[in-house]
């Protein structure tokens, strides 16, 4: 069994939802109610993984460790989908998330009104431009991993909800929507929200 250290609604949503999908028991644990998370992490951040005397850290290395261990439709097994699987995922890692980070940055540390809403103008179109690259990449595609979902569609799914939080309007085009609306219908991302919940209410 895994042991997940997450944040509510934070990028370990992301892995959760794809140790659902890969059909793996995990133990979440919300790193607010351990006394002394940097034991854990240095960093302070979410998503940590623990495989029996193994400890994961940074998303995208957590999620490559799982697709690589586990049979799935998620990462091709090789060739240039695979690859191509690969770059997506560190496009939602190291590109749209930084940049959705963006708005809690601004939010925590900018007082000045003015400056507030210019910045966060400034992030929303940011964002918008990374989600009209994904458009295109969706063109003739369901997902950026096909007909099935792929960890990156997991992960950017996830981003996606931050924006409702802050006054920003974020553009989305029709297919990048599509691809958002599925994945929040897959049984795996609603069972990973539910225990989530469950976790911050007990």
């Amino acid at each position: 069994m895994y042991t997940l250290y997450f944040l509510p609604d934070a990028c370990s949503l992301a892995t959760q939802v794809v140790l659902h999908e890969l059909d793996q028991t995990v133990e979440i644990i919300d790193k607010q109610k351990v006394e002394n998370f940097n034991a854990i992490n240095p960093v302070g951040t979410v998503p940590v993984l623990v495989d029996n005397n193994i400890t994961l850290r940074e998303g995208a290395a957590v999620l490559l460790y799982l697709l690589n261990k586990h049979k799935n439709t998620m990462l091709p097994e090789s060739g240039n989908e695979r690859d191509q699987a690969i770059q997506d995922l560190m496009f939602a890692n190291a590109t749209m998330h930084p940049t959705y980070s963006r708005l809690f940055f601004i939010a925590q540390n900018i007082t000045d009104e003015s400056t507030k809403k210019s910045a966060f103008k400034a992030a929303e179109e940011a964002i918008s431009v990374l989600w009209q690259v994904v458009e295109q990449q969706l063109e003739n595609k369901a997902f950026l991993g096909g007909d099935h979902p792929s960890a990156a569609d997991i992960m950017l799914t996830v981003y996606s909800r931050w924006g409702g939080s802050f006054p920003v309007d974020i553009k989305l085009g029709a297919k990048a929507q599509s691809m958002v609306d599925a994945v929040l219908l897959m049984p795996s991302f609603k069972r990973a929200l539910a225990a989530e919940e469950a976790q911050s209410a007990a």
